[in-house]
């Protein structure tokens, strides 16, 4: 994976991460440019409601996400009900907003165990290289020939289907691969600068010059990859919770949301087709944030 030029106004260039301390001036002029982007100022305004959602729901939808009202029979959106009712007449609305609790952790973990095991893989196979090398990488290709979301599958079937946590670790398994692909590309270019040559001229121990040396700077393209892992994790999260696996009815999760109106796609709309929207603006908005940051953080400390 490259670092291509960040997504900012022409001429504009975040400064290298080497070149100066960053103060809060500095970091304070970084959001000023980035907010002159009005796609990227949506996005993380976007990306800042699903936080939300997610850690306080209550804020955004104070009802009870499990309330049933049969009066209230499969109501089409309004304002009373901004995304409507569902076949037992629960406001989809809240249940959406209140499956974000379920739907974003899993991601996060997911997200979480890519990007450790990833780069601990690819660190050690960029570092040590020789039979450490051809082992690890001989365990990507095996991971990168099986498609991630079959894996996940395969995974989530062994570890249990009742629970988000099940979920989260499967997908986060699939995602170590290509976390350790970059990580390794990175170390191999890093280790053949002047600058680590140098610490290990100096008599510099192996660990202090991959702790302090090698590792911070293979982390910028990596950081880049975990918005775009964590996009990726919440369309697997929600995959499988459409499929059946992860947190079950009546529990709302973005993935079962949407199964659950696919019976009423013609009478119904909205039960399948606002959640699903909901999921795809987050994933754009993700990898959004991710194109904008990227090339951040690559030069040397």
């Amino acid at each position: 994976m490259s670092v291509t030029d960040v997504a900012l106004p022409a001429g504009e260039r975040f400064p290298e991460p080497g070149s100066a301390p960053r103060t809060a001036g500095g970091l304070l002029r970084s959001l000023a440019h980035l907010l002159r982007d009005p796609g990227l100022a949506l996005a993380l305004l976007w990306v800042g409601l699903v936080v939300v959602a997610a850690v306080a729901p209550a804020l955004l939808a104070p009802g009870d996400p499990l309330a049933v009202d049969t009066a209230a029979h499969l109501h089409a959106p309004s304002p009373g009900h901004p995304f409507g009712t569902d076949r037992l007449g629960r406001d989809l609305f809240a249940e959406t907003v209140h499956g974000t609790g379920r739907t974003l952790p899993a991601a996060a973990l997911a997200t979480a165990i890519g990007l450790g095991a990833g780069t601990v893989l690819g660190l050690l196979a960029g570092f040590l290289r020789g039979a450490a090398d051809l082992v690890i990488m001989r365990l990507v290709d095996v991971l990168l020939a099986i498609p991630g979301l079959l894996l996940a599958l395969m995974l989530v079937a062994v570890l249990g289907k009742g629970d988000t946590v099940d979920v989260g670790i499967a997908i986060g398994v699939a995602a170590v691969a290509s976390t350790a692909r970059v990580m390794r590309a990175e170390v191999l270019r890093v280790s053949e600068s002047g600058f680590v040559e140098a610490a290990r001229t100096g008599g510099a121990r192996w660990t202090r010059v991959v702790l302090r040396h090698v590792l911070p700077n293979s982390m910028g393209p990596v950081w880049v990859l975990t918005l775009l892992l964590f996009g990726e994790a919440i369309l697997g999260v929600t995959t499988l919770g459409f499929l059946g696996f992860g947190a079950q009815p009546p529990t709302p999760e973005w993935g079962s949301l949407v199964s659950s109106g696919r019976d009423f796609l013609g009478s119904a709309w909205w039960l399948s087709i606002l959640p699903g929207t909901v999921v795809a603006l987050t994933v754009l908005a993700a990898n959004r944030v991710s194109r904008a940051f990227d090339g951040e953080g690559t030069g040397p400390r």
